[in-house]
């Protein structure tokens, strides 16, 4: 006997999505109306509109859009791989390894999720000058990796606390050494939380900042770039609506097509136990 879903969660599902959308159009609506417009009347105003792409045409000869969408593409996707390597590898250990210090270990990882980046950031300027880093892109990749490495290994090795044993066990029986354990055994059935990283760490990386604002000086992200397109005397609302887009469109993208091997994982990890 199947269940009828009550009327009201449709009803609700769709209020949210309407809510969720009008911004959205409102933002492709303001890229191509005149910023005197949309201050005056505002972008739902529709009565005798003007639409132009001089806004497009601005931002894209004005303003190296290209550069900073290679370089927000290059932050993002490095540090993104790196966490989904590291954090896994290193949870294996934490799980299915022994070795000396190994909870006092995972106590300071798991404990270093509540420092907030902003703590790190002066000692951080301070080495990265030292160093001679800054303008370097390992300035913000090497942050943006260490910031999210405890809550990825945190998640995934809760994940792993419901690895089937029987795989490791055969994999050590088959002569299989850790590494080749990992590579060919854990990793394989591990696309839940990988894809889970995937997606938090790419979106973070994405629209993050405040680091890059910091440490470099040339190759500048969409973010920074995004800040310095406002005008200080004028609002450049229509220039702002472009840049938006082209910031926002990439990070929709991944996440509609990562949630798809998400949601894959957890049917898959469902069926498994069943």
């Amino acid at each position: 006997m199947t269940m009828r879903t009550p009327i009201w969660i449709p009803a609700l599902v769709g209020l949210f999505a309407v809510l969720w959308i009008i911004p959205l159009v409102g933002l492709v609506v303001t890229s191509l109306r005149p910023a005197g417009e949309i201050v005056s009347a505002g972008w739902w105003n529709l009565d005798n509109p003007t639409f132009t792409l001089d806004a497009w045409t601005t931002v894209w000869t004005k303003y190296p859009l290209a550069s900073a969408f290679r370089s927000s593409l290059t932050l993002t996707l490095v540090a993104t791989a790196l966490t989904m390597v590291l954090a896994p590898a290193a949870a294996f250990a934490f799980q299915f390894l022994k070795f000396p210090g190994r909870r006092v270990l995972l106590l300071i990882v798991v404990n270093s999720f509540v420092l907030p980046q902003q703590v790190v950031i002066i000692p951080l300027f301070a080495l990265w000058k030292e160093l001679g880093m800054i303008d370097n892109l390992l300035a913000v990749v090497i942050p943006y990796v260490g910031l999210s490495f405890a809550w990825a290994v945190f998640l995934v090795k809760n994940f792993f606390d419901d690895f089937p044993m029987e795989l490791i066990e055969a994999s050590r029986i088959d002569g299989c050494t850790p590494l080749k354990t990992f590579a060919h055994v854990v990793l394989p059935n591990s696309v839940t939380p990988m894809a889970a990283i995937g997606i938090l760490q790419f979106l973070w990386c994405w629209n993050s900042m405040l680091l890059p604002m910091l440490y470099l000086r040339t190759d500048l992200p969409l973010t920074v770039l995004l800040a310095r397109i406002a005008g200080s005397f004028e609002p450049n609302l229509d220039q702002q609506a472009v840049a938006a887009i082209v910031t926002t469109a990439l990070p929709l993208l991944v996440f509609i097509v990562c949630q798809r091997f998400f949601v894959m994982g957890s049917k898959n990890r469902s069926g498994g136990k069943e």
